[in-house]
């Protein structure tokens, strides 16, 4: 027998208080009830109820688990009204690289929750790679790289790295002008990451950085701080320090040459229907990237409306290159 049809018959009996009108309510009859009911006390191996021809009575250790079983009711209850509502609601984990902590990504967050109030939003932000099953997390931010069956991954937009310094330590060890003088600085770089190697690009062609870094953080949001306090040079995403570079709290390194960009990704579990509130997140990130200005040596952001059943989706585990 199917143990939840049991656990759903024993509510209803002692919500009824009888065999007879919880078969009645139920649409099946008094012997099938009563028999739901002995397939749930073998199942769990204790007796639930004490039961006579005249009365119905808990035992102790079915008022407890009787109290249980209702909450995990509601809350199939509420999960499966959620699942099937076109509506965007209930509660959404999202886990984004730290650089995430940034401005116009906080303006989009609250925009987001202004435009579906329904939907609450957990925003981890980490730089590794998590489990986003084992983890319960909707949906992740992410640069994808490695190819795995379990996760659907659309791209988003580019993210522009550059080459920065504090005005203080240019002052001290003077400013590069060409990539081999910027070789000789000392380097602050992600230790999650390994872009101590960074390729670029000029008019003329193309070749690589390569960077010395004594000073490492697994932490792009102290990173920022390191290369704002005079740390030495390094790269930071370019929408994460745009108000620093207005304000001359950082100055750009090499102008003239197109350091690497990536493509920002969204990854979710691969499921047959995706969830309304995963899906206008998707669509609503999609519609902010459209907005932003073009980044140099960017690619444009990409276009596409979401579907469950979209071709030409590309799997792959989610790991930060960022």
């Amino acid at each position: 027998m199917d143990t939840l049809t049991s656990l759903h018959v024993f509510c209803q009996i002692v919500a009824s208080g009888s065999f007879t009108r919880a078969a009645d309510s139920l649409g099946i009859s008094t012997a099938m009830a009563s028999k739901h009911l002995r397939h749930l006390e073998q199942h769990l191996g204790t007796r639930l109820m004490q039961r006579n021809s005249r009365s119905l009575r808990l035992t102790a250790e079915g008022e407890v688990y009787y109290h249980r079983a209702s909450e995990a009711l509601t809350l199939l209850d509420v999960a499966a009204s959620e699942a099937g509502s076109d509506s965007p609601q209930g509660h959404l984990r999202l886990t984004a690289p730290i650089w995430c902590a940034n401005p116009v990504f906080a303006r989009w967050m609250n925009d987001y929750r202004a435009r579906y109030p329904a939907v609450s939003l957990d925003i981890i932000l980490d730089n590794g790679m998590r489990d986003l099953i084992g983890e319960g997390i909707d949906l992740a931010l992410r640069v994808s790289k490695t190819p795995a069956p379990t996760l659907v991954v659309r791209p988003l937009f580019t993210v522009q790295f550059v080459l920065v310094a504090s005005p203080a330590y240019l002052r001290r060890h003077g400013v590069p002008q060409t990539p081999l003088e910027a070789a000789a600085h000392q380097a602050v770089l992600p230790s999650y990451t390994d872009i101590s190697a960074m390729p670029y690009s000029t008019d003329d062609g193309s070749d690589t950085l390569q960077l010395a870094s004594p000073l490492q953080s697994n932490s792009t949001l102290m990173l920022h701080q390191l290369l704002l306090a005079g740390g030495g040079i390094g790269y930071l995403p370019l929408w994460l320090i745009k108000e620093d570079l207005a304000a001359g709290r950082l100055v750009r390194l090499l102008p003239a040459y197109r350091f690497r960009s990536i493509t920002l990704h969204a990854a979710y579990p691969e499921r047959r229907h995706l969830s309304a509130k995963v899906r206008c997140m998707i669509d609503f990130l999609v519609e902010k990237a459209a907005e932003m200005p073009p980044q140099p040596g960017g690619a444009a952001a990409q276009k596409w409306t979401t579907s469950p059943a979209s071709k030409g989706n590309t799997s792959s585990r989610s790991r930060a290159a960022s």
